[in-house]
């Protein structure tokens, strides 16, 4: 591992980077020749211009994926496997690139970062042992004797459409399945944090991955981009991390060619806390569900539902660890906390921040942060009340609202009153409680005395419109497959 003292732009070797699209198994410009710049969250200054690619490359690289499915789907399931670890290895042996490149273009500290290479590469490994597991079923028909042979076959061409808060994992948890499962891709990453997915693609071509099997268009125009690949007839199956809204747009130009489709969309996370729950683990597990990623996951803690006996010995708890978290560059090793990853993102925080303070939320703990620029102060909010319009959408910053309760089904009610059902999170003394809320809160996801749900064995996914389908576990491989079955005359 490198000096963690060094550089981030020292880390990173950006100008090692081939900054083309990777179309083919090649880094080539765009079509039309167009650039953007990658921005850093926290100096606001460019760190890299890179090819654009707009609705040609978008076409290129369903040529490249199409020429090569056949092959890499023929591909022995081991073989496929060997390069899926491989290319674990070789990521975790670049962690600290990965990571001052991640901190760079997003803006996380560097512990975040790292935690993300860590977690990002596992699912390589994790799929490459699911790769050799795809059984099927041999049985007979009751009514006629008829042996029926059930298999699963790769989908085919897949989109993978991702976000930019987790630029290294939410690639890697949609490729390492569709590689495993035999199909070719396409991804588009978002506009702010594309040198990731890049080097991610770079890492696979160096762990034997076939030209074509895997491509990466970067583009400032992702609704062009997207409707490209949904109106390809030979695009069979699209996954998309992002917001509800263009979620729902997704499905509906997936519903023309009925296009296969997972979806993983936003969140309002509950946080419970019940009267005997450990407070000081309630407070761990808080800190990182509210504040991994400076509050920009999907799965952060929105809405912190605290039982009135424990509320203030909680908040004084929590408003200590969060008054002790460093706010600054991820340039500093002891950051704790870095920028939100646009103006835009850090103006709408702070709005609905002030707003919450205006309806009457009190203030109760809040870090210090650099005045200037997209840093946002962490910040608890007490004095909420149970319809306070902070509660009603993701926050996607470190603002955590507290709301108290004495009655379980109003408090499960209010943790219910939501479109969204991805991740929410228990606290409680006895086990037996905590499962008795968990399996009464809607959501997909549930941490129970834990604030971290997220695992490349766990299936990851959310009901109502949080998504469909799951990524990660056994369910990630069925996503990118089809289930076949011969029937055969009876023996």
């Amino acid at each position: 591992m490198a000096d963690s003292s060094a550089s981030l732009a020292s880390l990173a070797k950006i100008a090692d980077l081939d900054l083309g699209l990777r179309i083919g198994g090649k880094a080539v410009p765009a079509r039309a020749g167009g650039t953007f710049d990658v921005i850093d969250p926290a100096t606001r200054e460019s760190i890299a211009t890179i090819a654009d690619g707009q609705e040609a490359d978008a076409t290129a690289a369903v040529d490249a994926a199409a020429a090569a499915f056949r092959d890499w789907a023929e591909t022995s399931p081991r073989d496929r496997a060997e390069v899926l670890r491989k290319a674990w290895e070789l990521m975790v042996a670049d962690t600290d690139r990965f990571a001052a490149i991640m901190c760079l273009e997003n803006g996380k500290a560097r512990a975040d970062g790292k935690a993300e290479v860590a977690y990002a590469a596992e699912f390589f490994r994790w799929f490459s042992e699911e790769a050799v597991r795809s059984e099927g079923d041999y049985t007979i028909a009751p009514a006629t004797g008829a042996r029926t042979l059930v298999t699963h076959q790769p989908v085919g061409v897949a989109a993978l459409l991702t976000p930019w808060n987790f630029p290294a994992a939410m690639a890697t948890r949609k490729i390492a399945p569709a590689l495993a499962a035999g199909c070719t891709i396409v991804l588009k990453p978002a506009s702010e944090t594309p040198l990731t997915a890049l080097l991610v693609a770079d890492v696979l071509r160096d762990a034997g991955v076939p030209d074509g099997v895997v491509n990466v268009v970067p583009t400032t125009d992702s609704a062009a981009l997207g409707t490209t690949w949904l109106e390809d007839a030979r695009v069979r199956m699209v996954s998309f991390t992002g917001s509800t809204p263009v979620g729902r747009l997704l499905l509906k130009q997936a519903a023309d060619r009925v296009v296969n489709s997972g979806m993983e969309l936003g969140g309002n996370a509950p946080f419970v806390v019940t009267a005997d729950a450990d407070l000081d683990a309630a407070v761990s597990g808080a800190m990182i569900a509210k504040f991994r990623n400076a509050g920009q996951a999907c799965t952060a803690a929105n809405r912190f539902y605290v039982h009135a006996d424990v509320a203030d010995d909680f908040v004084a708890r929590f408003g200590k660890a969060v008054e002790a978290l460093k706010v600054g560059p991820a340039d500093d090793p002891e950051t704790d906390i870095g920028p939100l990853i646009n103006e835009k993102a850090a103006v709408g925080v702070r709005e609905k921040l002030e707003a919450a303070v205006a309806a009457g939320a009190r203030v109760a703990h809040q870090a210090s942060a650099p005045e200037d620029g997209w840093y946002v102060a962490p910040t608890i909010l007490a004095d909420v009340a149970p319809d306070a319009e902070i509660l009603t959408d993701e926050v996607f910053g470190p603002v955590a609202p507290i709301v108290t309760w004495t009655d379980e089904g109003e408090m499960l009610r209010l943790a219910n009153d939501t479109e969204y059902g991805l991740a929410s999170y228990v606290y409680a003394g006895r086990l037996q409680d905590a499962l008795r809320i968990a399996e009464r809160i809607e959501a997909g996801m549930v941490g129970v005395n834990r604030g971290l749900v997220s695992d490349p064995s766990a299936p990851f996914g959310g009901v109502k419109q949080s998504g469909i389908g799951r990524e990660g576990a056994r369910e990630g491989i069925r996503e990118f497959q089809e289930t076949r079955y011969f029937a055969v005359d009876g023996i």
